[in-house]
């Protein structure tokens, strides 16, 4: 049964849900198919539409670069960007829904990955402490957190720091929280990602090398993974993270995968 009735009107059970997420897949499948006939006579040309799921810190920092790389090497590729929060399904569930046709993911999550999806690190970032430049003792500070941050990657870790409290202050997203420490209210545990481009008022200490870390990485749809206009973007985005790793940002340490 794909549907069920109340009072409310009909609504899709699990199945039925599974069944509109197979056929969004099926329609877009149709889409790159033309589009991968139309530029099959001419070599590294890739068009169409590609939509992509990226969660907010992604979307600042590893975005737009390759997004201009892109453009200029591709100009036929038209990019349509969803921003996702990163809980849950997050942006990896926006794939498997037949939402996106490639996202920016955290991997390595307690949620497996759907079925029919793959996936491929791009960087992994370090926590670190944050916290309003030249204070003394910024683990005595309340801790401002927001509902992105703390993955299954981090969980453990976190649980046997003793020093940090239950959140005083929980934000929306991570530009809020530096907002808030820069100002004083508090400091924050935040992934390297997070902190590029941090103003000089925000201070960062490394937490050691017991630190955690996650990895961020891309998701796309196995039957899509070898389409042009994904290809092109993935090539564009490897790039990106390879040449920070060269010349690495200035308000945290990335490094890119192989």
């Amino acid at each position: 049964m794909l549907f069920e009735r109340g009072r409310a009107g009909a609504r899709p059970t699990p199945a039925g849900g599974r069944a509109v997420a197979y056929a969004r897949r099926i329609l877009r499948l149709l889409d790159v198919l033309s589009a991968e006939a139309r530029s099959a006579a001419r070599s590294d040309v890739a068009e169409g539409p590609l939509r992509i799921a990226a969660f907010r810190s992604a979307a600042l920092h590893l975005l737009p670069p390759a997004l201009e790389r892109m453009r200029a090497r591709h100009p036929g590729i038209e990019p349509h960007v969803r921003i996702v929060r990163e809980v849950g399904r997050g942006t990896a569930g926006e794939v498997a829904d037949g939402k996106a046709d490639m996202a920016i993911a955290t991997l390595g999550g307690s949620l497996p990955l759907p079925p029919g999806l793959v996936a491929h690190a791009l960087l992994e970032e370090p926590y670190a402490l944050v916290h309003a430049a030249g204070h003394a003792a910024p683990r005595s500070l309340p801790l401002v957190d927001w509902a992105e941050n703390c993955g299954s990657y981090t969980r453990g870790w976190w649980a046997a720091q003793d020093w940090i409290p239950n959140a005083t202050i929980e934000a929306e997203d991570d530009g809020a929280v530096l907002s808030l420490v820069s100002a004083g209210h508090g400091m924050a545990v935040m992934p390297a990602l997070s902190l590029v481009g941090a103003a000089d008022s925000v201070g960062i200490t490394d937490l050691g090398s017991e630190r955690p870390t996650r990895q961020v990485g891309y998701v796309t749809a196995s039957e899509l993974a070898g389409s042009t206009v994904v290809r092109a973007f993935v090539r564009e985005l490897r790039a990106t993270v390879s040449q920070w790793g060269e010349h690495a940002p200035p308000r945290g340490s990335i490094r890119p995968h192989a």
